[in-house]
């Protein structure tokens, strides 16, 4: 899938129902954590899922923080890809690998 593909598509839904309205920051990190809450309940009972409601809720979750490094002005790649670096520094390979302490403790 082309780069901006996603963004592309999640902006002109938006814009064809002029819901951007309602897409402030805060809403939007409400709905967040709303969609994260529905994405856990898939595990709720133990480690069997329904396959089909993990993608739908994941999609959920995925769709909002897009929408609010967009709304924000930020490149979702790019501030993942940034934290990446700085997590990377944080757990060397040398010191983490099958490990699942924190930072502080390696």
């Amino acid at each position: 899938m082309p780069a901006g593909t996603v963004l592309h598509a999640l902006r002109a839904f938006v814009a064809e129902r002029e819901w951007a309205q309602f897409h402030t920051p805060e809403n939007l990190a409400k709905s967040i954590s709303i969609e994260a809450g529905e994405l856990l309940e898939c595990f709720q009972w133990g480690g069997d899922y329904n396959a089909d409601d993990l993608r739908g809720e994941l999609a959920d979750v995925l769709t909002y923080c897009i929408l609010l490094a967009d709304n924000l002005g930020l490149d979702a790649d790019e501030i993942v890809l940034d934290k990446l670096a700085r997590t990377r520094a944080k757990y060397p390979v040398e010191k983490s690998r099958g490990r699942s302490a924190k930072y502080d403790e390696l």
